[in-house]
């Protein structure tokens, strides 16, 4: 069946690319052999009529989802035909350096990982087609370590389509310091992965300002709207910018806490300066930019802020708010 419905589409396809003039269903109903073997010629008869049709058009989507520029065009005496124009079927070449390559596989294989194995594999044929060198492997390996971007969220595909098409969409999504989630809607303009997480940049309704959201952090399905957006989507959405300010990757000044020893090693990390105070405690200076109150609160009870003060303050009012629930 498989073999018989390939053969199907690849002669559908070549009539479809040789002729000069637009063809109609009846016409390619009675060129293509497994169209008359299975229906009959056209002879006006309801019920194969109806059966092929609804084939006709099975084998149409997919000859377009595989990529084959389908025109439709309708002549003076209102008659539908069909025709795909060579000039726009045609790829100019492609070639890729060794850098680009690289980054085509490893898109490909987040693409894998995200249950789209089916487009990416046949994207990655539609470039063989059109050029792309054989000895070019997107998903070889091009050193000893091997470059992985995990797509582990539920919401990664329905955003990514969503961002494709430019629909709305809305999801539950839980705050680091909340208790429980809230609903948002959200014009979706970009994700992006940073520091190991996936991140949606949009345009929040509910707020009307721009928000950056992180997909592990969305419960639930991810579900689309009508109607068009509200706000102007950036000629570059630049989600990495936009999640270190809030992650407070941007510091403009330092803070001083205490850290419980041997916890918080993300925060060593970005530390200037480490020095032990005994009792399993040590001080560490940081750098202070927006968001590291809400960074700080994901430690609990391991972080004592010591300065500056609006900073202990603001790191206080959100764990009290966790608390109240």
């Amino acid at each position: 069946m498989a073999i018989a419905k390939a053969e199907r589409l690849m002669n559908l396809a070549l009539c479809l690319l040789g002729t000069r003039r637009p063809l109609s269903k009846r016409e390619l109903r009675d060129s293509i052999e497994a169209y008359v073997e299975a229906f009959g010629p056209g002879n006006g008869a309801t019920g194969s009529d109806d059966s092929f049709n609804r084939m006709f058009e099975r084998d149409k989507d997919d000859l377009r989802e595989l990529g084959l520029v389908i025109e439709t065009v309708e002549n003076l005496d209102g008659e539908v035909g069909y025709l795909a124009r060579r000039d726009s079927n045609r790829l100019p070449p492609i070639t890729l350096d060794a850098e680009e390559a690289a980054a085509l596989g490893l898109a490909a294989k987040v693409w894998q990982q995200a249950r789209l194995a089916g487009a990416a594999s046949g994207a990655l044929q539609k470039l063989r087609a059109a050029g792309l060198p054989e000895d070019v492997d997107p998903y070889g390996s091009h050193g000893a370590l091997e470059p992985r971007i995990p797509v582990h969220e539920a919401a990664f595909e329905p955003l990514m389509l969503a961002c494709r098409d430019r629909r709305p969409v809305a999801f539950d999504y839980r705050k680091a310091t909340a208790a429980r989630p809230e609903q948002r809607h959200v014009e979706p303009w970009a994700l992006e992965c940073w520091r190991g997480h996936w991140y949606l940049a949009g345009w929040d309704r509910d707020r009307g300002a721009e928000r950056v959201f992180r997909l592990s952090r969305i419960t639930g399905k991810v579900r689309s709207r009508g109607g068009r957006y509200t706000a102007d989507v950036p000629d570059v959405v630049t989600v990495r910018e936009t999640v270190a300010s809030w992650a407070g990757e941007v510091a403009d000044r330092s803070a001083r806490i205490r850290l419980r020893a041997g916890a918080g090693y993300p925060l060593r990390a970005k530390a200037t300066s480490v020095r032990e105070l005994g009792d399993g405690w040590d001080e560490l200076e940081i750098p202070y930019g927006h968001g590291l109150d809400a960074w700080l609160v994901e430690f609990g009870p391991d972080v004592v802020v010591l300065e500056p003060a609006e900073l202990r303050a603001d790191v206080v009012d959100r764990l009290r708010a966790v608390a109240k629930g």
